[in-house]
């Protein structure tokens, strides 16, 4: 029994883990590519949720899928949703609700460069705050999980920030 809660419990980690991860890491990317293409700040404001919506379904429903395979295959059987519906639950919350993070210094601030540089260097701190968090769940080093997630993050967030540039000359 504790060893099947164990596994619940560590698949609701890495659900939630994943899901912040991800929408930091995929918001950021996508709405500072968009900004620095130079298109307007409403533009990448509506991006930014369509993005954030779909793709928190979208991780819902292959976090559903996956859990429920991966439990059928251990179990050899078909087993009751139940767990999976929790863990995409997870997944969508933490997910939609981490995407608001980069999105929300262009609704906030008119001035789309600076929205940009405070898009980025806030998305950062929440991966470093994310890999405390992980780091703590996990009893392992708070300061190598903090670099490692803003070191992994800030990569993908480079990659969307040079294709925005290069595409909007």
């Amino acid at each position: 029994m504790h060893r099947m809660r164990r596994a619940l419990f560590e698949s609701y980690v890495r659900n939630f883990i994943f899901g912040v991860e991800d929408s930091l890491v995929s918001t950021v990317g996508l709405v500072s590519g968009i900004a620095l293409a130079g298109v307007a700040s409403r533009t990448v404001i509506l991006t930014g949720l369509v993005l954030i919506i779909v793709e928190a379904f979208s991780m819902a429903a292959g976090s559903f899928l996956s859990e429920r395979s991966g439990e059928e295959f251990v179990m050899q059987k078909s087993v009751p949703p139940m767990h999976a519906i929790i863990a995409s639950l997870i997944m969508f919350f933490s997910y939609l609700v981490s995407g608001l993070i980069p999105l929300a210094p262009y609704v906030l601030i008119e001035a789309e460069g600076v929205a940009t540089l405070v898009s980025v260097v806030v998305t950062l701190a929440a991966l470093g705050a994310l890999g405390v968090v992980a780091s703590r769940l996990s009893h392992t080093a708070s300061a190598y999980r903090a670099i490692q997630m803003v070191v992994v993050g800030g990569a993908a967030i480079l990659l969307g920030v040079v294709v925005g540039t290069f595409v909007g000359i």
